[in-house]
Formats: C-alpha cells, structure tokens, sequence
C-alpha cells in the first residue's frame, strides 16, 4: 500500500458544509450606495470642468470622471448580478429594464461633462436602490440617521 492511500485511509472523514447565500458571500456587502458615491464624484468633476477654464485641470476632471464612471457601471453590475436573485424579479419586474438603464446612463456620462447628464444617471441608481432597500426590509439605522 502507497503511503498516500494509508495517509488517506486513516485521514477522518470530513461532512461536507453547504451554504447557502444568496451571493457571493452571506449578505451584507452590496450596496448601491457604493455606485451613487462614484455618481456623485461624476457629478462634482463636471461641474468643476464646466468651472474651469484651466485646459490641465478640465483634463484632470474628465479622467476623474471617467474613471469615476466606469466604478459605477461595476458596481451596478455586480448589485444586478450577485444580489438581485430570481425571486427578486419575479417581484420588481422592472430590474432588468432599471439596471440597463442605469449603466448605459453610466457609458453617457463617460461621454459627455454635462452635468445632467450625471444628474440623471444618479436618479437612476436612487430608483434602483429604492427597490433594493424593499427586498432587504428597508434601510439600516447607519443609513438612515
């Protein structure tokens, strides 16, 4: 007998842990105020591009923006596609629809230094945490105060 086979043989046997989360891990670490803060910061490199007349501090602002964007557009994709679950949409339909507007509305503000633009990017993200605040039993008393 191979001494991998003893060692195996004589190794107690382990039960199998099933979990079962509805996510990547136990909920609780998807928020989409992490996607409204990055829309905040497209917000304010806007409106400091459209306040400046600096052409190194406008560039500046455009890559903050950006790149600020792109941070959003993740976050939502991850909230869409690692916490919001089939029972979800069975209840709130309109998800599939919000959430690709929201990151399409993310894609719009990497184009432009149009502040409504981020304006309008920002509302989106507020209706979808609207819904995402429902499905969890409302706001936790951090958020709220």
């Amino acid at each position: 007998m191979r001494l991998s086979t003893l060692t195996a043989a004589l190794t107690p046997i382990r039960a199998a842990r099933v979990a079962d989360a509805h996510c990547d891990l136990m909920c609780g670490v998807y928020y989409p105020e992490q996607a409204r803060i990055e829309a905040e910061s497209v917000l304010q490199s806007a409106l400091k591009y459209q306040d400046s007349d600096d052409p190194v501090f406008r560039q500046r602002a455009i890559t903050i923006k950006e790149e600020r964007a792109e941070l959003v557009k993740h976050h939502l994709s991850v909230l869409w596609t690692d916490y919001f679950k089939p029972p979800h949409l069975e209840e709130y339909p309109e998800l599939h629809e919000m959430f690709w507007h929201a990151i399409k509305a993310a894609g719009e503000a990497k184009k432009t230094v149009d502040p409504a633009v981020a304006e309008d990017l920002i509302a989106k993200i507020d209706a979808i945490a609207e819904v995402f605040w429902k499905t969890k039993g409302g706001k936790p008393d951090w958020l709220t105060s």
